[in-house]
């Protein structure tokens, strides 16, 4: 029998392409037994499943999610993504509708896990034994970074609409009629298991000697394996672990009683268990569970330069720990480059909301927030600000590039090169600096940072902080802020400190540090602040020139429109309900 796989168009890993069809197709048919005698068709397979995986560069129909949050505005007024911001979205028309997606990468690694593989290197034993070693041990190495994968595209599920089908074998097509939901907890644990299965994973050994034994999977590739540099290791399970449980112990699983009201199946979008007790634990295991990952890391992992984390090389930066490799493209220059060059689309426009947040530095040791009635602030609004502000926005006469054909002062003020009456021109007086290669003609490489060190930093630091430890909490905010090439001031000790200043603390440091990163909307809807920073009104700036001199007000740009609880949580797609009657819908949709 054949059976349709989809080889044809598969990358390697170092160029991995998302392969958006799940139905095993080829345009050249193999046999089943063609794939599975094949070290290489089954190499192609795994990596398939790595291409599902979504970068955040303009995964919301060509947009970025940040458009959908206070981080930005989207410059195109008739663009799907500002179906979030007017509130005009539904299970028939959702801009971010993932599920087929990640249902297709499910199929697709569950097929992968299924085959039959004992066979891929019979032909070697004989000939090479070292080599057959090898190859046998990857490939129950790949059976792991299958199951990783799997757990992933699970979560981004979950975190979008609850508990979900668990479907962890491939089915047919008459299957679908029976699908039903299963409850958050059972997510989460099947989760945070899939994770400590790879982390706790024993494959064969590859010495020449009689007896190989057995080794862990890497931590990480970097520094040991650059050809496995972006495949799972222990780092990425331990990792996703701790985001995963931080989700789970955060406000939205944890209170349905004040966003779904009387839904029937509270299960399927809380815990059912939300007592003090309760809550108390899985802050617990998330502190666990971030600590986990820094004592993997040598217990106190340096952070290093910031402006290395989004470069061309930023594979290799050991705290990015889960990273997608893409191939050199240009396309994210092409969209976000100012219009006032050739090649600029201008789309991501950073909003006022998000510049505002980034403090002033009145000294080495002292910052206070922005402050617009300040006349010392508002003269001169980007001098002596946080470095992240200057290498995630570009403001006015800021310079992207020193290269001959780009190398000029941005000019955002009215009737400026970049600015208004231009057609696409910024909305908000800024564009996005952050990822930007410095000549948008030049295809470079984007890799997308899922989760990096500063996050588990900051993740050790909510849980402590919800845990009473509130000297931890600021420790590891400073750890984040006093890094090489921010260098801000340490947080200092208050004896009034409180969990919510510095739970305020926290939100403000994730705002900053993670800027475009696709952090905010999750945030956001986890700590259940949805009308702050998904309703808010979004400002901009208003530049005028007047010989040499630019003066700035800030504007109100538009209200968002946050207006029901039911959107904590997307809805089922309608087209699933139709085909699974007993999937049951989240509440308010």
């Amino acid at each position: 029998m054949k059976t349709k796989l989809f080889l044809a168009s598969m990358v390697m890993l170092a160029g991995l392409s998302s392969c958006q069809k799940l139905e095993r197709e080829l345009s050249t048919d193999f046999t089943e037994d063609q794939v599975i005698t094949s070290y290489n068709r089954t190499s192609f397979l795994l990596n398939s499943v790595y291409g599902d995986l979504r970068e955040g560069y303009s995964d919301v129909s060509g947009a970025m999610m940040s458009s959908a949050t206070d981080e930005a505005e989207h410059a195109r007024e008739l663009d799907a993504v500002q179906r979030f911001n007017i509130g005009d979205w539904s299970a028939t028309s959702n801009p971010d509708d993932v599920w087929s997606h990640y249902y297709k990468a499910i199929r697709k690694a569950n097929y992968f896990l299924e085959l039959d593989k004992g066979r891929v290197n019979l032909d070697l034993y004989k000939t090479d034994l070292s080599l057959f070693r090898q190859r046998s041990s990857e490939l129950v190495r790949w059976n792991y970074e299958a199951r990783f994968l799997r757990a992933f595209f699970y979560f981004e599920l979950v975190k979008r609409y609850g508990g979900v089908p668990l479907i962890t074998q491939t089915l047919g097509t008459d299957a679908a009629s029976g699908m039903t939901r299963s409850s958050l907890a059972t997510c989460i644990k099947f989760i945070t298991d899939e994770c400590d299965s790879v982390i706790n994973a024993k494959v064969p050994g590859v010495n020449t000697n009689d007896n190989p034994g057995v080794q862990s999977i890497p931590l990480q590739y970097v520094g040991i394996q650059a050809e496995n540099i972006g495949r799972v290791g222990t780092g990425m399970a331990l990792a996703l672990k701790s985001r995963v449980l931080l989700y789970a112990a955060s406000n939205l699983f944890n209170s349905p009683s004040a966003w779904a009201g009387s839904y029937g199946k509270p299960e399927f979008v809380s815990f059912t268990d939300v007592s003090p007790v309760a809550r108390q634990q899985r802050w617990l295991a998330a502190a666990n569970a971030a600590e986990a990952v820094i004592n993997a890391y040598g217990g106190n992992p340096a952070l290093g330069n910031y402006n290395q984390l989004f470069g061309n090389e930023n594979h290799k930066v050991l705290e990015n720990i889960f990273v997608r490799r893409n191939a050199a493209s240009n396309g994210f220059e092409q969209n976000n480059w100012p219009v006032g060059f050739s090649n600029g689309g201008g789309k991501t426009n950073p909003s006022q909301n998000l510049v505002d947040a980034y403090e002033f530095k009145v000294n080495a040791t002292t910052t206070t927030m922005f402050d617009w009635s300040n006349p010392v602030h508002k003269a001169a609004p980007y001098a002596n600000r946080d470095p992240r502000l200057a290498f995630s926005i570009a403001v006015n006469q800021s310079n992207l590039s020193t290269e001959s054909n780009y190398n000029r002062k941005l000019e955002m003020y009215t009737g400026g090169q970049d600015a208004s009456p231009k057609p696409n021109a910024t909305k908000t007086g800024y564009y996005i600096r952050k990822y930007i290669n410095s000549t948008p003609a030049t295809s470079s490489i984007h890799n997308w940072v899922f989760i990096r060190m500063a996050e588990i930093f900051l993740n050790y630091a909510e849980a402590k902080n919800e845990l009473g430890d509130f000297a931890t909490a600021r420790a590891y905010i400073n750890k984040v802020r006093t890094r090489l090439g921010v260098d801000m001031p340490q947080l200092n000790v208050a004896a009034n400190d409180t969990r919510d200043k510095i739970l305020q603390s926290i939100i403000r440091e994730r705002q900053v540090e993670f800027a475009f990163e696709d952090h905010r909307a999750w945030d956001a809807r986890r700590w259940m602040l949805g009308p702050d920073i998904l309703g808010s009104s979004i400002r901009g700036v208003n530049i005028t020139r007047t010989g040499s001199l630019d003066t700035y007000a800030p504007f109100n740009l538009e209200s968002r429109n946050f207006v029901a609880a039911k959107m904590y949580l997307y809805p089922i797609p309608q087209s699933e309900i139709l085909k699974s009657p007993g999937l049951v819908q989240n509440p308010g949709w």
